[in-house]
């Protein structure tokens, strides 16, 4: 049914208005789209003769002279400043990109005190990084048509079963932002799976974190899980905790926020 039609009222299974036929319900329907019809082509005529009249009122009229062109002095001197007084470039702290053009390892979180280097620690090349996913071919295709442009991970282990994971992941400049898909495709997929919206990580724009129910099978340990993803720029961020147990919430928002503070 089109939106803007009303709904037509119920009539009882089997009956037809009072005074109608089932042949003569529906007529006044096609009357209405007779009517509609009749007014379309009265307002085509209307125009063509508004058009006819407008134009053998302006060939009589005398030619009315166009205002001169007027460009106004641009912007920026003509020539460049005199030595001494070019504006400071702007500082690290203003240009949120410098830091990401340089070594992007240099930019994930360290390592807390008393953790062991468990797994990858510096660039990642993308087809160990897609072997991670359930379907690799997919994930290498999505990966691509989003610029990635390279990977910075680094992994560690802390107390007798905890293990943490956080992936800084580049993309080039594009038609599209690849962080900002990424990040709200993984967003999408981890409320699927843990049947939540996650948490807001504050001052990230649209980052947040999971912390999953516990997965049990007979004969293995718990599992407890929890992730986190932001985009900062042309950077995503991805973080990974896994324990045998329960992972406090304020353990993978801290994390989050303290890696994207580097950023």
């Amino acid at each position: 049914m089109n939106p803007a039609e009303p709904a037509a009222p119920e009539t009882p299974t089997g009956t037809t208005p009072t005074g109608t036929t089932p042949d003569t319900a529906t007529r006044p329907r096609r009357r209405v789209l007779r009517t509609v019809r009749l007014i379309a082509v009265a307002a085509v005529l209307g125009l063509v003769g508004g058009t006819a009249v407008g134009y053998r009122i302006q060939a009589d009229r005398e030619p009315t002279p166009l205002p001169a062109l007027n460009q106004p002095g641009l912007a920026y001197p003509a020539k460049p400043l005199p030595e001494g007084q070019e504006p400071e470039p702007l500082s690290a702290k203003e240009d949120l990109q410098s830091k990401a053009q340089g070594d992007l390892r240099k930019l994930l979180v360290p390592r807390p005190a008393g953790a062991k280097a468990d797994g990858e620690d510096g660039w990642v090349s993308l087809s160990t990084y897609v072997s991670d996913y359930t379907w690799p071919n997919h994930a290498l295709q999505f990966q691509l048509r989003q610029g990635i442009r390279r990977i910075a991970s680094r992994s560690w282990r802390s107390g007798e079963y905890r293990t943490v994971t956080v992936n800084l992941i580049q993309y080039r400049p594009g038609e599209q932002i690849g962080a900002l898909e990424f990040v709200e495709d993984q967003l999408s997929y981890a409320e699927d799976e843990s049947g939540a919206a996650g948490e807001e990580l504050k001052g990230s724009g649209n980052g947040r974190y999971f912390v999953y129910p516990v997965h049990r099978e007979a004969g293995y340990l718990d599992i407890y899980e929890a992730r986190a993803f932001a985009q900062r720029g042309d950077v995503a961020i991805e973080i990974f905790m896994f324990d045998t147990r329960k992972i406090a919430e304020k353990d993978v928002r801290s994390l989050a926020e303290k890696q994207l503070e580097r950023l």
